[in-house]
Protein backbone atom coordinates (compact mmCIF):
# COMPACT_ATOMS: atom_id res chain seq x y z
CA UNK A 1 0.00 0.00 0.00
CA UNK A 2 1.23 3.42 -0.89
CA UNK A 3 0.51 6.43 1.30
CA UNK A 4 -0.26 9.68 -0.50
CA UNK A 5 -0.34 13.32 0.35
CA UNK A 6 -3.46 15.03 -0.89
CA UNK A 7 -3.75 18.67 -1.95
CA UNK A 8 -5.06 19.91 1.35
CA UNK A 9 -4.68 18.88 4.94
CA UNK A 10 -8.02 20.35 6.08
CA UNK A 11 -11.46 19.93 4.54
CA UNK A 12 -15.08 20.54 5.46
CA UNK A 13 -17.88 18.00 5.75
CA UNK A 14 -21.53 18.42 6.70
CA UNK A 15 -23.03 16.46 9.55
CA UNK A 16 -26.55 15.02 9.59
CA UNK A 17 -28.02 18.41 10.59
CA UNK A 18 -26.19 20.28 7.79
CA UNK A 19 -23.60 21.87 10.09
CA UNK A 20 -20.10 22.31 8.57
CA UNK A 21 -17.36 20.47 10.43
CA UNK A 22 -13.66 21.05 9.83
CA UNK A 23 -11.65 17.83 9.48
CA UNK A 24 -7.92 17.27 9.36
CA UNK A 25 -6.42 14.68 7.02
CA UNK A 26 -4.14 12.31 8.91
CA UNK A 27 -3.07 10.30 5.85
CA UNK A 28 -4.28 8.65 2.68
CA UNK A 29 -3.32 5.39 1.05
CA UNK A 30 -4.08 3.24 -1.98
CA UNK A 31 -4.86 -0.44 -1.66
CA UNK A 32 -3.85 -2.65 -4.58
CA UNK A 33 -6.06 -5.42 -3.14
CA UNK A 34 -9.26 -3.37 -3.43
CA UNK A 35 -8.08 -0.91 -6.10
CA UNK A 36 -9.44 1.94 -3.95
CA UNK A 37 -8.04 5.03 -2.25
CA UNK A 38 -8.69 5.64 1.44
CA UNK A 39 -8.60 8.77 3.57
CA UNK A 40 -8.06 8.71 7.33
CA UNK A 41 -9.07 11.91 9.11
CA UNK A 42 -10.22 13.46 12.38
CA UNK A 43 -12.54 16.25 13.44
CA UNK A 44 -10.41 16.54 16.62
CA UNK A 45 -13.28 15.59 18.91
CA UNK A 46 -12.58 13.11 21.69
CA UNK A 47 -14.13 9.88 22.90
CA UNK A 48 -15.31 9.35 26.46
CA UNK A 49 -11.87 7.84 27.20
CA UNK A 50 -10.20 11.07 25.97
CA UNK A 51 -8.87 9.63 22.70
CA UNK A 52 -9.14 11.62 19.48
CA UNK A 53 -11.80 10.24 17.14
CA UNK A 54 -10.49 9.00 13.81
CA UNK A 55 -12.61 8.28 10.72
CA UNK A 56 -11.96 6.46 7.45
CA UNK A 57 -13.64 6.61 4.06
CA UNK A 58 -13.04 5.78 0.44
CA UNK A 59 -12.27 8.83 -1.69
CA UNK A 60 -11.69 9.62 -5.35
CA UNK A 61 -8.13 10.92 -5.55
CA UNK A 62 -8.77 12.28 -9.06
CA UNK A 63 -11.25 14.72 -7.54
CA UNK A 64 -13.97 13.78 -10.03
CA UNK A 65 -16.23 12.67 -7.16
CA UNK A 66 -15.99 14.97 -4.12
CA UNK A 67 -18.11 12.71 -1.89
CA UNK A 68 -16.52 10.45 0.69
CA UNK A 69 -17.81 6.91 0.32
CA UNK A 70 -18.42 4.42 3.14
CA UNK A 71 -16.15 1.48 3.76
CA UNK A 72 -18.34 -1.55 3.26
CA UNK A 73 -16.33 -4.70 3.86
CA UNK A 74 -14.76 -6.22 6.92
CA UNK A 75 -11.59 -6.83 4.88
CA UNK A 76 -11.25 -3.09 4.22
CA UNK A 77 -11.78 -2.27 7.92
CA UNK A 78 -9.19 -4.87 8.91
CA UNK A 79 -6.66 -3.30 6.55
CA UNK A 80 -7.30 0.17 7.95
CA UNK A 81 -7.16 -1.01 11.56
CA UNK A 82 -3.88 -2.80 10.87
CA UNK A 83 -2.33 0.36 9.42
CA UNK A 84 -3.57 2.47 12.35
CA UNK A 85 -2.15 -0.06 14.83
CA UNK A 86 1.26 0.04 13.11
CA UNK A 87 1.26 3.84 13.16
CA UNK A 88 0.31 3.86 16.82
CA UNK A 89 3.16 1.44 17.60
CA UNK A 90 5.64 3.66 15.71
CA UNK A 91 4.32 6.70 17.55
CA UNK A 92 4.82 4.96 20.90
CA UNK A 93 8.38 3.97 19.98
CA UNK A 94 9.36 7.54 19.15
CA UNK A 95 8.26 8.95 22.51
Amino acid sequence: MKENAINQSVFMIKDESGKNIECEVLFTFDSPETNKSYIIYTDNTKTESDEIKVYANIYDKTGANKNLLPIETEEEWNTIESILSKLEEKSGESK
